[in-house]
Parts: structure tokens; C-alpha cells; sequence
């Protein structure tokens, strides 16, 4: 279970996290939504490490990540997988070597054991024979696969994904959020998402928590959504005439089942 608990950042003057106290669901989709500017990277990079917050503490399973030392941080480390936004890939390294870089930094595996798990992730997210192509030789939804296969090479107890449909066609972003709901699910690994697609929160939301200005303003999960009376979450959400009917249609039923 992660919790953050009172969580501050600033930057000089400007505050963008604002006390803000929530539990990531194990096992579970967790989802962090909210407009540009809203403080939700910054909670996302102060979770993993990779900003120092200003106040506050994230709690991996009640061990406190903030106020650990070097060698603590990097036993947690170990177990976070990482899906950025633009897939981060290097591009001089081949879609294999992409994936094994972390065995290769963090584990004392032999050559062929570290060969037998790429390929193994590799087959789950579907790139069997992408072995030995570079990135500029695949598709923007193969290098987002790429990167999902990296993030999970670890075995990771902790999956964050950065804006994992930035960049992807409509049926692209589907079959990603599909194949990361299916990963969560098969390894029971607590998942976290910063994300602006509406499909990912609307058909994959297990707990969401909405940002609004810098301070948490909503949390709940897809089907509290549709219920959910909070005006700044549902202008962001139902922003679109499609979803603001589909709200419509969910409510219907809601009171026919009442």
C-alpha cells in the first residue's frame, strides 16, 4: 500500500502541492487526473523519488520513502517500475537492450537468465521477433509497449505510469490501458497513473483523485464518478458532449435501480 500523507512541494514562491493526504489502492488502478498545472506530475515525481517533497511523507507499505537514507531509498527503488510519458526509450539501444537495462544496473543475473526474462516480458506485451529493432524502427504504440515491458522486467511491487496515451491514436491508448489493467491484475502489482484520457478513468478508475489547484478536490472510483456533485470535477470530466451524455445515460439507470 502506498500513502501520502500532508504532502507540500513549492517551488521558490509558487506552492503546487497543497497538504495533500491519499492511500494507492494494492493491487488496483489508481488514476490521478486534473487539468495542466494542477499539481499531479509533481505528486507523481515526489512519490517516486524523483523531487524531495517540500513537507509531508509517502509511505511504501509504512516504511516512510522521505525520510529514508540512500540505501533505504534504493531497496525501494528495486521495486518501482516506471512508464514515462514519451517512453524514454534509447534510441542507440535496441528494443531487447531497452528492456534489460535495469536487470543489468540492479541484478546479478546470468547473461541467460537475464536474456530468459526479457524475452518473457517481451512476449506479454506482445513484441515476440522486436528483439533486435531500434526504436526509430517501431511504432509510437510498440515503444509504449517497450517501455511497459522495462518498467516490469523487475517484477516490480509498484507500477507508475506518466501520461501513458500521450501521443497514441484513440485504439492505440485502448489496447495500452487494457494491456497495463491486465498486467495489474495478473501481478497484483499497485498501479498509479497520471492521466488526461477520459476512457482510461471512465473504464479503468479503481480509485481516482481528482487535483484541482495544486489540493485534492474529489476522490472516488468510476462508478462514484457518474454520482459525484463536485462542479470543477465535473467540468473537467464531462467536458465533452459524449461523456456528458453518457453521464446522463448511467444516472437513468442509477435511478431505475433505486
Amino acid at each position: 500500500m502506498i500513502e501520502v500523507k500532508d504532502l507540500y512541494k513549492s517551488f521558490g514562491d509558487q506552492q503546487v502541492l497543497k497538504g495533500i493526504t491519499t492511500t494507492f489502492l494494492p493491487g488496483k488502478t489508481n488514476l490521478i487526473i486534473g487539468q495542466s498545472g494542477s499539481g499531479k506530475t509533481v505528486m507523481l515525481k515526489c512519490v517516486v523519488g524523483l523531487l524531495n517533497p517540500t513537507e509531508g511523507h509517502v509511505l511504501f507499505d509504512g516504511q516512510d520513502y522521505v525520510s529514508m537514507d540512500l540505501d533505504e531509498k534504493n531497496k525501494i527503488r528495486q521495486q518501482l517500475g516506471m512508464l514515462f510519458q514519451g517512453s524514454a526509450l534509447f534510441d542507440s539501444l535496441t528494443v531487447e537492450e531497452n528492456v534489460m537495462f535495469p536487470l543489468e544496473m540492479f541484478t546479478k543475473m546470468s547473461k541467460s537468465e537475464k536474456q530468459d526474462r526479457v524475452n518473457e516480458v517481451l512476449k506479454r506485451v506482445n513484441l515476440v521477433g522486436a528483439n533486435k529493432k531500434f526504436p526509430s524502427q517501431i511504432s509510437g504504440g510498440m515503444q509504449k509497449r517497450t517501455g511497459i515491458a522495462r518498467a516490469i522486467v523487475m517484477n516490480p511491487k509498484y507500477l507508475f505510469c506518466d501520461e501513458p496515451n500521450s501521443g497514441l491514436d484513440p485504439q492505440t491508448s485502448i489496447v495500452v490501458d487494457e494491456l497495463i489493467k491486465e498486467i495489474t491484475e495478473e501481478y497484483n502489482i499497485t498501479t498509479v497513473i497520471n492521466t488526461h484520457d477520459m476512457n482510461s478513468v471512465v473504464t479503468h478508475g479503481e480509485k481516482i483523485l481528482f487535483l484541482y489547484k495544486g489540493n485534492k478536490h474529489w476522490e472516488g472510483d468510476k462508478v462514484s464518478l457518474f454520482e459525484a456533485e463536485n462542479k470543477e470535477l465535473l467540468d473537467f470530466i464531462f467536458a465533452s458532449d459524449f461523456l456528458k451524455e453518457a453521464r446522463n445515460v448511467r444516472l437513468d439507470k442509477l435511478k431505475k435501480q433505486i
